[in-house]
Parts: structure tokens; C-alpha cells; sequence
């Protein structure tokens, strides 16, 4: 027995490598590959919808914008097509969960770093105080990179209408006027085409992980 294995030891050496390759070429080949759901407006709770969408199924995409970011830089979705990117909601004077969403935007934002076409994206909502130097101030002190990350304000009646009707993650507050906002700790995931394909928990450690692993996804999808 021992003469046959030594006889033969490079032909059986061979013969198993290659067993495993072909073993692990039908297991990629028969293991399904995840893939993201693409969320329309029915499909998210309502309290964080426009009524005027509530009833979309199909065919829901973020809509243009324009406002201006940290550097007093214009941009719009323009400055985001192509790229896969991550975009919630915050102000820079909340005491609360905006602190822990910007730390783990921070954590996204170093992650993507070696990716190729992912950026970050967050809105103030409160844009009367979150000026330009405000913004700027901020991201110098939470240590914002431009190249992937802008803080965005402007218009506050517009940046409502996107939250609602595109990005489908603020509460209306009732209790004031109508264009006064109620954000959440969602990110949302948008893909190349202005699909939402995620929506995660900014606070949450688990969540960021899973974004962090349906970022790749959409990265593999697109090879």
C-alpha cells in the first residue's frame, strides 16, 4: 500500500487538486448569490412616506436635487450618478442618535475607501442652522472626506420633499408646520441606477455590518 501511494503520490496529488477546484466550482455554481431587494414606496412604513407615493409599487427612484455642500460646492444627483452611495438624514447640533450615525458614517466612509464608485451622502434638517461654515466646522471636527462624503443644505421645503418622497426615512411633525422634519436613524443604500436596495439602522453596530457586506453585493453585481 505504502509503494502504491509513493508510486503514484504526484498523480494523486493531482488528481485531488483538482477534485477540489471542480468541488468548489459546482458549490459557487449551485449556491445562489444574494441578491438586494429594490424597496418601492409600498413596501416601507407608511409613517415615513408622502402620501401622494404611498401607493407606488414599481419603478420608485430618488429624484433630482441641488443644494449646497461643506466646501459651498453645488451638487446634485448628477455629482452621484454611477456610484453606488449611502445617504441618511441628520443636523449637526442633535444630542441624540445623530452623533453615533455620524461616528458609524465614519466607519462606512473608511470602508468604502478602497472601493471604486461608493460615496456617502447626509442632508441637515435643519439647514437654517446648518449653514456652510457650520457644516464645514463640522466635518473638519468629525473628519469628513470630501472626496467621498458631502453635508448638504439648502432649501429646507425641498430637502423635506426629497426626504419623503425619494428617500422614504423622515416623520412629519404634525405638531408644527408642515415642512418640519422628524428624522430617523436609517441609512439608505441607492444603487447606480437611483434604485433604494437597503435601508439600515445608523445606530446600530449589526446593521452596519450588514451594509457594509450588501455594499459588496451591489459592487460584485456590477462586474
Amino acid at each position: 500500500m505504502y509503494y502504491f501511494i509513493n508510486k503514484y503520490k504526484l498523480f494523486l496529488t493531482i488528481f485531488i487538486s483538482i477534485a477540489v477546484v471542480i468541488l468548489y466550482l459546482f458549490y459557487n455554481a449551485l449556491t445562489p448569490k444574494k441578491k438586494l431587494p429594490i424597496f418601492q414606496p409600498n413596501d416601507v412604513n407608511y409613517a415615513l412616506v408622502d402620501s401622494s407615493i404611498q401607493h407606488v409599487k414599481r419603478f420608485h427612484k430618488i429624484k433630482s436635487f441641488e443644494f449646497l455642500n461643506q466646501n459651498g460646492k453645488i451638487v446634485s444627483e448628477k455629482d452621484y450618478e454611477g456610484f453606488i452611495y449611502v445617504a441618511d438624514f441628520f443636523f449637526t447640533t442633535c444630542p441624540s442618535i445623530c452623533p453615533i450615525m455620524t461616528d458609524n458614517m465614519l466607519k462606512i466612509q473608511n470602508y468604502v475607501k478602497d472601493k471604486r464608485k461608493v460615496k456617502l451622502l447626509s442632508f441637515s434638517v435643519t439647514p437654517e442652522i446648518d449653514s456652510v461654515p457650520v457644516l464645514k466646522d463640522y466635518s473638519i471636527e468629525k473628519g469628513v472626506d470630501d472626496k467621498y462624503w458631502n453635508l448638504l443644505t439648502g432649501d429646507k421645503s425641498k430637502i423635506y420633499s426629497l426626504a419623503r418622497k425619494s428617500f422614504l426615512v423622515v416623520k412629519e411633525n404634525v405638531e408644527n408646520n408642515s415642512h418640519d422634519m422628524i428624522h430617523t436613524e436609517n441609512f439608505v443604500l441607492v444603487d447606480r441606477e437611483k434604485r433604494i436596495r437597503g435601508f439600515y439602522d445608523g445606530t446600530d453596530d449589526k446593521d452596519i455590518q450588514i451594509l457594509k457586506k450588501d455594499i459588496d453585493i451591489l459592487i460584485e453585481g456590477y462586474k
